[in-house]
């Protein structure tokens, strides 16, 4: 039946028009902006997931800097105690020359100062945006003996956040203590009654006293090379620690953004293909509807007019 009051083929082409522009639209936002979930509209479980993975990824980025910012401080650190343990090694040298029946221990001793000074200047020198673990100063407000390296970032099911640290004990790498000397070289042994930093040979003679305590010296030295060894092996463990847990978030966080993209990013060979047959569609819906509104104007014919 043909109707002047209701056009029933131009309404259907009308709404086959409709739908074909909204899927065109789609289409080309996709297109333009490359994600098939741009806004909630669009997939709101998608969305509110990858939302939150993006913000989380950006935590993880926050985590690799501070991995590498722990890793060029531990690196500063381990970098000096090695130096420090090659001075070392020429102090307990110089003490053993020292045992030798008519060496001049005064001229040993002057050797031995300027070896002393080398160890303040390295130790001093070992910071890192203002961070020294070597000389420290246990009486600053706010000391914490143990340094905090921010490690990890992970939320569980319940979306409960834990943020991970790798701590290092700084109390047991540290050469100099201004408060109260209890550093590695400038803590008192009890047997000398000196410090490295402080020990002084140049008033010993080759008596059998003086030659004890010349030996109590070279001991002396020699435990501190050890305890220097261990804290050396310390920051180096540290070290790898991190240099494996900064390539583990590296790769975290490229499985995170490839996760988040199969979500939300739009198939740009499949967009594409899909625009063509859209705009097809379009021509042929704008076709259509003006065949069915020529209907009316056939009746107008009918009629003579």
């Amino acid at each position: 039946m043909t109707s002047i009051l209701t056009n029933t083929g131009a309404m259907t082409a009308l709404q086959s028009l409709a739908q074909t522009e909204n899927d065109l639209n789609t289409t080309q936002s996709q297109i333009s902006t490359g994600l098939r979930v741009a806004d909630a509209s669009d997939n709101a479980a998608y969305w509110s997931i990858s939302t939150t993975m993006k913000s989380d990824n950006g935590a993880l980025s926050t985590v690799n800097d501070s991995l590498n910012l722990g890793d060029a401080t531990v690196g500063v650190a381990d970098t000096a105690l090695t130096s420090v343990i090659s001075v070392m090694d020429q102090i307990k040298e110089d003490l053993v020359s020292a045992a030798e029946p008519g060496v001049d221990k005064t001229k040993v001793q002057g050797d031995i100062t300027a070896l002393q000074a080398q160890l303040t200047s390295i130790a001093t020198s070992a910071s890192f945006n203002g961070i020294n673990w070597l000389s420290q100063n246990s009486a600053s407000t706010g000391y914490n003996p143990t340094a905090n390296i921010v490690s990890s970032f992970s939320r569980d099911s319940t979306g409960s956040i834990t943020i991970g640290t790798i701590d290092v004990d700084t109390s047991s790498v540290k050469l100099y203590d201004a408060n109260g000397q209890t550093g590695i070289l400038d803590s008192v042994n009890s047997t000398t009654g000196e410090s490295i930093s402080t020990m002084n040979i140049s008033a010993l003679t080759n008596d059998t006293a003086d030659q004890a305590t010349l030996t109590a010296f070279t001991s002396q030295v020699d435990a501190a090379i050890q305890s220097i060894t261990s804290a050396a092996s310390t920051l180096g463990a540290t070290k790898t620690r991190i240099d494996i847990q900064t390539a583990f978030v590296s790769s975290l966080s490229d499985s995170i953004t490839s996760g988040v993209g199969s979500l939300v990013d739009a198939d740009m060979n499949e967009a594409s293909t899909r625009l063509q047959a859209l705009q097809t569609q379009q021509q042929l819906g704008v076709q259509s509807l003006s065949i069915a509104n020529q209907q009316t104007a056939l009746i107008l014919k009918l009629f003579g007019l």
